[in-house]
């Protein structure tokens, strides 16, 4: 079947009732969950002044990702996926409101807040790779690579009016008042997804829980062995770490390098998300991965010189259009490699693989921002960020030579989708 492109692919997408609910509500979440970022690093902000404290709240949040990634991607293996995400979006909600309350209270702590940060963590370790693997059971096969686009969209289009709107409710109001929108955005997800009724679920076999250190291992052995998916991986790795990580500095950057307080910080997070967004639009409207490879590994060269350019100016509007750049590159980068992973693997061992994409996506940016925000303590926050754009160059030149091959094994029909 010839699969649609442009934005005729968006709609074809967005025509499958059950996607159609997931994503419009999935929106909402995606949106609570960015003020509540921006609040939450405004507020350890505030409570420090240490962009060392800024990297320890974002590592001890996406720590847990790389810890559990490998159980969590065998559990999405084996379980209803659906209500799954159902769970993991209650407890999530759940620690949302704790947060509230305590900034309600006025009890907040940086101890607090690491708590708080490492339980969401945890519980998101599980939540990602169930909600990667579910995609194809919402769409036609030809609307996946599409659907996973919209997604991306979604998410960006959150990030573009969610610092935004934290912004607004952290300087008009406190910051306790972001962590209950966010509670809000959770619970009406959560009551979407009751109205979703797949006729093509994943049904896994019954298997002992004896079983599951063995499927791990499969996991793990799968994308070692499959051409394509080992060098795609360690491309993510290097742009996690190196590219992805700055924006839990952007705090440091707001208040000392463009002297713009909280609405600066905001700004910066927009132009991000504007760029993001461009990327999501263009992704989403590709109906097919063709050529995808190679447009990855130019983005990777984007990012590199769009942080760069950031490390190097103290001018907030030119700052914000670097991080566009970079927002932009990022995109193509993270959410391409998604959707060549998804064309690639096997359902059945989807979550496993999904699951240490998702590692490597949430645990990288974290180990970058704890190594960048530690070297800020002695040489400040400019030049960590120049040495990631650094180090995204100089991988731009092996993906290079890597790409060719790579298309072969990722661009393919696989054998059983």
């Amino acid at each position: 079947m010839q699969s649609p492109y442009g934005f005729a692919a968006i709609v074809s997408a967005l025509s499958n009732r059950n996607y159609a609910i997931y994503a419009s509500t999935n929106i909402l979440s995606h949106f609570g969950s960015w003020i509540q970022r921006v609040a939450m690093g405004w507020l350890a902000w505030e409570l420090e002044k240490s962009g060392y404290w800024l990297g320890v709240v974002a590592v001890v949040e996406l720590v847990p990702a790389v810890i559990l990634a490998p159980l969590a991607g065998a559990v999405a293996d084996r379980v209803n996926r659906l209500r799954g995400i159902q769970g993991t979006q209650f407890l999530a909600m759940v620690q949302a409101i704790i947060l509230a309350g305590i900034a309600f209270s006025g009890n907040a702590t940086i101890g607090w807040l690491v708590g708080l940060a490492f339980a969401r963590g945890v519980i998101m370790s599980f939540n990602q790779p169930l909600r990667f693997s579910i995609l194809p059971s919402l769409v036609e096969r030809k609307d996946l690579s599409s659907a996973i686009g919209i997604n991306s969209l979604s998410f960006n289009l959150s990030r573009v009016l969610g610092p935004a709107v934290a912004a607004l409710i952290v300087a008009q109001w406190d910051a306790g008042t972001a962590f209950a929108v966010n509670a809000a955005s959770y619970l009406i997800f959560i009551l979407a997804l009751f109205f979703i009724r797949l006729e093509n679920p994943f049904v896994p076999e019954p298997r002992p829980i004896r079983n599951m250190p063995a499927e791990i291992i499969e996991g793990i052995r799968y994308c070692l062995q499959m051409p394509g998916i080992a060098p795609l991986f360690i491309l993510l790795s290097v742009v996690a770490m190196c590219g992805r990580a700055y924006a839990e500095l952007l705090p440091g950057f707001a208040d000392l390098v463009f002297n713009s307080g909280v609405d600066g910080l905001g700004l910066l997070h927009t132009g991000i998300g504007v760029g993001a967004v461009l990327g999501s639009v263009i992704l989403a409207r590709r109906s097919s991965v063709a050529g995808l490879t190679h447009i990855v590994a130019w983005m990777v060269l984007v990012v590199g010189l769009g942080l760069i350019a950031f490390s190097v100016t103290d001018n907030l509007w030119i700052g914000m259009f670097c991080v566009a750049v970079t927002g932009l590159g990022m995109t193509f980068v993270g959410v391409g490699e998604q959707q060549l992973l998804q064309n690639a693997v096997s359902g059945e061992i989807r979550g496993r693989v999904m699951s240490l994409y998702g590692m490597i996506s949430r645990g990288g940016p974290a180990l970058g921002a704890f190594l960048m925000g530690a070297a800020t303590e002695w040489i400040g926050l400019q030049i960590p960020v120049a040495a990631g754009g650094v180090c995204c160059i100089a991988l731009f030149f092996w993906v290079l030579k890597k790409a060719p091959e790579m298309a072969k094994s990722l661009e393919k029909e696989p054998d059983h989708f």
